[in-house]
């Protein structure tokens, strides 16, 4: 048999048609690949039959063939489209099959018996059509695994970025549930291990377009639902008929009944128990597949490391405050006759804590032990060596309250801990005794050890200094300790202040230093302000001078005779105008 003869062969009786001289181009076996646009007339001539391996040829289609006469009557079915359209029969119409994509005559997809079939029409001559049909199911399905994966690939990476930012648990919590709707859920419910007997949840609802709704609660430990209790063991409730009705009385499930709802609940892993659960709930109509549960399964998995970590950073923070505040310098107490006046700026302003300290303990006879000092170093390493000498300095004025003594035995405690601790670490400080006179003035004995000389400001607004030395403390036994007894007449002060007030760089440079002449200069004509105001105005003047620039710690403390009958002014007074004006105003 020849080219011709196949292409002449008309599959509706089995038979060859006669060759004619007209023909279009032959319909050759890859009709599959390319479109047959034209036969030749029907004309049956039965002496020729169609030979036995075009059956076998048709049958190695992929796609189904069904050819169609003029009149729409089905004159061929190929095996292919018998399996996949069994309505479709030789010798009936067509669109009395009721195919979809083929009785509407509108090509295409569709789905038909379950399966994805797409069908494609390709006229041929004397108003003939063939029509082919393929199943396209596991392709489609392949396409839509892949689309769905790649969208929760897309989600979940979306998850790790906004939840990897929030380091405060109730920012995290918000944003897990916040997330959750409606790619998840129609409602989310965070819940969060219990802590001293109470569990905080957070739920986010979402209502037709708009972005979804956050609140929260409060919940007691034991009046968690059993669902939620047995979550946070770590155990997957199974029971779903009942998380939803729990749900819904703990009134979680706004807009939903526990008849149209479905809800699952999820542990969120944690570091040794599971940081809290999940419960995510939307109408029965979208049940939670094992797919869909593995997106909820790895979301939860992000947001319980994410609280984890915020947590854990709470905890920490807890700490560091904690122990931030008991390195901070103390206020001094209050003491008969003396009003004290403080400032503190450290250095990392961050930390809140640094290397300088100052404080008071009263003594039995009426008198106040007071000091300020500054250790070597910055941060945390220097806060908690002023904390470890603060300590001392508690214990120890209770069995000496002399000056000097007291410095030289707190010169040997730290010696002996910065031994142990192999720290090498010193201060420098001012430590004094006041004790109130009958006139109201106060008589200060002070011991230096390597500390700035202090200042007194007397009443008449002259300024002098102190002329205290000594050695530092914590370096050598015995060290020489200066000491000096200073009276003060009822409003007189004495100032005492770290390194870093006179050792500030600022000024139009930026690198010249603040010194003691400009510290003079600036308590000219403060002889008249309280002692916290005059602390205040120190601590002004030199951050004025730094202008935002790096500086050491800053610690001031004043020391005022304010006399046993006057109570402590709450009042500042401004600076008096400079010399020459006729006339101070007070505030």
């Amino acid at each position: 048999m020849t080219t011709a003869d196949v292409r002449d062969w008309d599959p509706g009786d089995g038979r060859l048609s006669t060759p004619s001289t007209t023909a279009a181009p032959a319909w050759s076996a890859d009709a599959s690949s390319r479109p047959v646009t034209a036969l030749p007339p029907l004309a049956p001539d039965p002496g020729l039959v169609a030979p036995d391996y075009w059956s076998e040829v048709v049958e190695q289609f992929r796609e189904g063939l069904v050819i169609c006469d003029a009149d729409g009557v089905v004159r061929h079915v190929s095996p292919a489209a018998e399996r996949l359209l069994p309505e479709v029969v030789p010798g009936e119409l067509l669109a009395v099959a009721g195919v979809p994509g083929l009785s509407d005559g509108r090509p295409g997809g569709f789905t038909h018996r379950g399966r994805r079939l797409t069908a494609r029409r390709v006229p041929l001559s004397g108003g003939r059509c063939c029509w082919y049909v393929e199943d396209v199911t596991e392709s489609v399905s392949r396409a839509d695994a892949l689309l769905a994966e790649r969208a929760r690939s897309a989600f979940l990476a979306v998850v790790g970025d906004k939840l990897g930012n929030p380091l405060h648990p109730d920012r995290a919590a918000a944003a897990v549930v916040r997330l959750a709707v409606p790619i998840l859920a129609e409602v989310a419910v965070l819940v969060l291990a219990p802590r001293l007997g109470r569990a905080r949840w957070w739920r986010a609802s979402r209502a037709d377009d708009e972005a979804p709704l956050v609140d929260s609660g409060v919940l007691a430990g034991g009046d968690l639902p059993v669902a939620i209790a047995e979550g946070l063991t770590g155990v997957e409730p199974h029971a779903l008929d009942w998380l939803v009705e729990q749900a819904v009385d703990a009134g979680w499930l706004p807009g939903l009944t526990d008849a149209e709802s479905a809800a699952r609940v999820v542990p969120l892993p944690g570091r040794d128990a599971p940081v809290g659960v999940l419960l995510v709930a939307r109408s029965a109509t979208h049940w939670y597949d094992e797919d869909d549960m593995e997106l909820v399964r790895a979301f939860a998995a992000r947001a319980g490391a994410a609280l984890t970590t915020s947590l854990l950073y709470r905890d920490q923070a807890e700490v560091a405050d904690t122990l931030q505040a008991s390195l901070l310098p103390v206020e001094p107490a209050e003491a008969v006759g003396v009003q004290w006046g403080t400032a503190y700026r450290p250095a990392q302003a961050g930390l809140r804590i640094g290397g300088d300290f100052y404080g008071s303990h009263q003594l039995p006879d009426g008198g106040s032990v007071f000091f300020l000092g500054d250790v070597s170093g910055k941060g945390v390493e220097a806060a908690v060596f002023t904390g470890q000498l603060r300590q001392c300095l508690q214990a120890l004025h209770r069995v000496e309250s002399h000056p000097g003594r007291l410095l030289r035995l707190l010169n040997d405690a730290l010696l002996e801990t910065t031994l142990a601790h192999g720290q090498g670490r010193f201060a420098t400080m001012v430590l004094g005794v006041a004790r109130p006179q009958r006139d109201g003035g106060l008589t200060l004995t002070m011991a230096g050890g390597g500390h700035l000389p202090p200042l007194v400001l007397r009443a008449s607004g002259e300024v002098e200094s102190v002329p205290l030395t000594g050695m530092l403390i914590g370096v050598v036994p015995d060290p020489r300790v200066g000491e000096v007894t200073v009276q003060l007449a009822p409003g007189e002060t004495c100032l005492l202040y770290s390194d870093g007030v006179t050792e500030a760089r600022g000024g139009r440079r930026g690198d010249e230093q603040f010194g003691p002449e400009r510290l003079l200069t600036a308590l000219a004509g403060c002889e008249r302000m309280p002692a916290p105001a005059l602390a205040e105005r120190v601590e002004q003047v030199t951050c004025d001078w730094l202008a935002d620039g790096d500086h050491d710690d800053i610690a001031v403390l004043a020391v005022r005779a304010v006399g046993p009958s006057r109570r402590p002014s709450r009042h500042l007074r401004s600076v008096p105008a400079p010399a020459g004006t006729d006339q101070q105003r007070e505030t």
